[in-house]
């Protein structure tokens, strides 16, 4: 497995694979590796000629009281993991080979990206847009594999993809998620033991809309009081959202209907997890 530092590595690499006529697919991480980007990286090898993996923890997308600092990183446990899955690159830059120091070109976007993270998280989006296409010029992929359990930022990454005729597929790959149904992110390292059993109130809520949904209930309002009254039964969650969207333009819906998004952000302590399904996804498996 080849490990890049720079840019220009990477681009003579990436250079000599399309001028043989492979398939590159790219699976942007910010590191401290879990099952879930291990799923990306497979779909990528199953579809594609050559995977490349990014780590990188984008400055970019962290506004001034979020966790950057003390965000997880271990290179070479990553390292090992992708080497051991099949990875042919990695591309790890430090932020100066990123960001050059009178870096002042942003990729942004309205709508899509402003409610659900975008409003409590207001510099992300921002973050995630620029730094994506940045990697996407680098790498040139035809292929980009994302997880769905970042829905919305699936969402923008979409939408900016087709704005700006980017020739690349955006692949959305399922939610991985522990046994007891919550949802795997490396922010989940950040929990006591007792949060850790506090936070599977995100699934159970996000079950119990499931299986209303399935019975038949369809007013989004009844839904979101439903999975709030969940949450509240838990008395370590604090409620950052709770909402029903359309899944492509991500503005509020009154009625489900299938292909829609049910979202939420929720802290439990100091840490903000995320959660959702798509009307119409099969329902998850939660302790009870």
């Amino acid at each position: 497995m080849i490990i890049c530092k720079t840019i220009e590595e990477a681009r003579a690499i990436i250079g000599q694979w399309k001028a043989a006529g492979q398939t590159i697919g790219l699976c942007p991480t910010m590191g401290y590796l879990h099952e879930g980007h291990l799923s990306l990286m497979q779909a990528s090898r199953a579809d594609n000629d050559r995977t490349v993996a990014t780590v990188f923890v984008n400055p970019m997308q962290f506004g001034p009281a979020e966790d950057l600092a003390k965000y997880p990183r271990d290179l070479e446990r990553d390292c090992a993991m992708m080497e051991e899955l099949g990875v042919d690159m990695v591309f790890a830059p430090e932020a100066s080979e990123m960001y050059l120091d009178d870096f002042c070109t942003f990729v942004d976007m309205t709508g899509v990206s402003e409610g659900l993270c975008g409003r409590s998280r207001p510099v992300m989006f921002r973050g995630v847009c620029t730094v994506l296409t940045k990697l996407i010029n680098i790498l040139d992929p035809n292929r980009m594999y994302m997880g769905k359990k970042d829905a919305q930022q699936l969402a923008v990454v979409r939408r900016m993809a087709r704005d700006l005729n980017f020739d690349l597929e955006v692949v959305g790959c399922p939610t991985v998620r522990e046994e007891d149904g919550l949802a795997k992110s490396s922010r989940n390292t950040y929990l006591a033991p007792d949060e850790r059993l506090a936070a599977r109130c995100l699934s159970r809520a996000l079950r119990h809309a499931q299986e209303s949904i399935a019975a038949g209930e369809t007013d989004a309002a009844a839904l979101i009081e439903q999975m709030k009254a969940e949450l509240a039964g838990e008395p370590m969650a604090d409620i950052d959202y709770v909402e029903i969207v359309d899944g492509l333009s991500m503005q509020p819906i009154e009625t489900v209907r299938e292909g829609d998004l049910v979202a939420m952000a929720v802290r439990i302590g100091n840490t903000r997890l995320i959660d959702n399904f798509i009307a119409g996804d099969p329902l998850i498996e939660v302790a009870r």
